[in-house]
């Protein structure tokens, strides 16, 4: 979806950065949003009692008031935004705050002025299910506990704030960790939940001196050894290059995929008995 085919979006502006704000205000201005700025929490506050938005551009680094506590404000609201945190702090501890005050994304600075009208388009086309609240069991950087709803979109929100927290490893290592999590998360919230958002899946990420612990818990069965757990999960042999598009299609994966590849980029993968839970381990040099 295009900015242009977004048309009168209410979207508010926080930033204590005059020049920042107006730039970025006048980028979704011209993109066809409706725009208001605010440059402090108080501003702000006043502004979102005052009426409804649609996506709120929210700096963590205010003068007056923390943006995360801004954020928390945001859900005492009648009508509930979506939340995008535009900051430089990339400190695991105000990630884990981001993640509890239901923002929807967290945007590191410095970024390309194009790079925000790209977010805004992806939160206001995404179904309302990608706006389902993330319960936090656990916010400690060495031990992060959430319980999601079984939402593809929820998945993907989950997944991009869960792989900024081992910031300080090496690239190789998050990229390899972050792909094992978000196949296993998705096979989880997929065959394990069946797509049904009343329906749960508990995340658990274990932070040791010498290794990375995930554990994910599906309210079904929707892991296996083999990956072969469901048979709907694989393509008939018929035609399975025509199957594997009409899954792409729908927004899902090939049948067994995840399983597979996750089996050849962690150290350890283990399933309970029920086949409704599975710990990976990546073990730390």
């Amino acid at each position: 979806m295009t900015s242009g085919a977004i048309a009168k979006s209410r979207v508010l502006v926080i930033d204590d950065d005059r020049g920042f704000r107006h730039a970025i205000g006048s980028l979704l201005q011209e993109a066809g949003h409706l725009v208001v700025q605010a440059a402090d929490g108080r501003a702000a506050l006043n502004a979102l009692v005052g009426e409804a938005f649609d996506v709120v551009l929210l700096d963590v680094g205010l003068p007056d008031m923390s943006g995360l506590d801004v954020l928390a404000e945001v859900q005492n609201l009648a009508t509930l935004p979506r939340v995008v945190m535009l900051t430089a702090d990339d400190t695991p501890e105000t990630l884990l705050k981001a993640i509890r005050g239901q923002a929807d994304r967290y945007v590191t600075k410095p970024f390309a002025p194009g790079a925000i009208l790209q977010v805004v388009d992806e939160v206001l086309g995404a179904p309302p299910a990608a706006a389902l609240p993330i319960t936090v069991v656990s916010a400690r950087p060495e031990w992060v506990e959430l319980v999601v709803p079984c939402s593809l979109h929820v998945a993907d929100r989950v997944h991009a704030f869960m792989m900024r927290l081992p910031a300080d490893l090496p690239e190789a290592v998050r990229e390899s960790v972050g792909t094992a999590f978000r196949e296993l998360l998705l096979n989880a919230v997929e065959w394990g939940g069946k797509l049904d958002p009343t329906r749960m899946v508990r995340i658990s990420c274990l932070r040791a001196r010498r290794m990375l612990l995930y554990r994910i818990a599906d309210p079904g069965q929707g892991f296996s050894p083999d990956g072969l757990t469901h048979s709907a999960i694989n393509n008939p042999e018929d035609d399975p290059l025509r199957h594997a598009l009409v899954r792409e299609e729908k927004g899902l994966r090939p049948g067994g995929l995840g399983l597979a590849i996750t089996r050849g980029i962690v150290d350890e993968l283990i399933y309970n008995e029920a086949r409704n839970e599975v710990v990976f381990i990546k073990y730390l040099d």
